[in-house]
């Protein structure tokens, strides 16, 4: 399915990172180490490398990943590709930061099983950077999967990260124009968790 979907001559959810990067930039500092799952055509992995970091981005479609490495290319920055399925992938490196940005494609047990796999590649003191879509997005049909199950609450977010540091956790609504695929009112929601040292 996201073979198809990425397989056009479009970047499907634009060029520019997810304004959740924009919004946190203050925490994207080199020297970091940054794990980008799911990154898709790597308008975020590209920014994170913009901004210094040494960035891996995961993704499963190969015509994304053409799409990201081109677009690397464009911006003279260096991202480390990695065709990977996220539920398989051996997660043997940690990483100052491990980021999630609309990977909302997986229902709770997958995400749940993705969860702890995303945790274990986070240094101790580590950060964890989750944006995506509230329950609420499905009436707006402006983004994202039509399963409200895979959808974000805060209390779900708390709930799967409890003895981590909350630093952001936040539902809200916003006007976003992400290519094609994110565009209009939103229901959206940041999380961002600081692991134990």
């Amino acid at each position: 399915m996201w073979e198809e979907r990425y397989k056009t001559p479009d970047y499907l959810f634009g060029t520019e990172p997810a304004r959740f990067l924009k919004t946190h930039e203050a925490l994207l500092t080199a020297p970091q180490t940054a794990l980008s799952v799911a990154d898709g055509e790597g308008r975020n992995s590209v920014f994170l490398a913009q901004k210094g970091l040494s960035v891996t981005a995961l993704e499963y479609a190969p015509s994304a990943i053409a799409k990201a490495k081109a677009l690397a290319a464009a911006r003279g920055v260096q991202v480390a590709f990695c065709e990977a399925d996220v539920l398989t992938y051996p997660f043997e490196e940690t990483y100052d930061m491990v980021l999630g940005i609309f990977i909302q494609f997986l229902g709770p047990e997958a995400r749940a099983v993705l969860f702890e796999r995303m945790k274990a590649a986070v240094k101790p003191g580590g950060l964890m950077l989750l944006h995506g879509y509230t329950p609420e997005q499905i009436a707006f049909q402006t983004g994202g999967p039509p399963q409200a199950e895979n959808m974000y609450t805060e209390d779900l977010l708390k709930d799967a990260f409890p003895d981590w540091t909350l630093l952001t956790c936040q539902a809200y609504e916003a006007e976003i124009s992400e290519g094609t695929g994110h565009a209009g009112r939103s229901a959206l929601i940041d999380f961002i968790a600081r692991k134990p040292a």
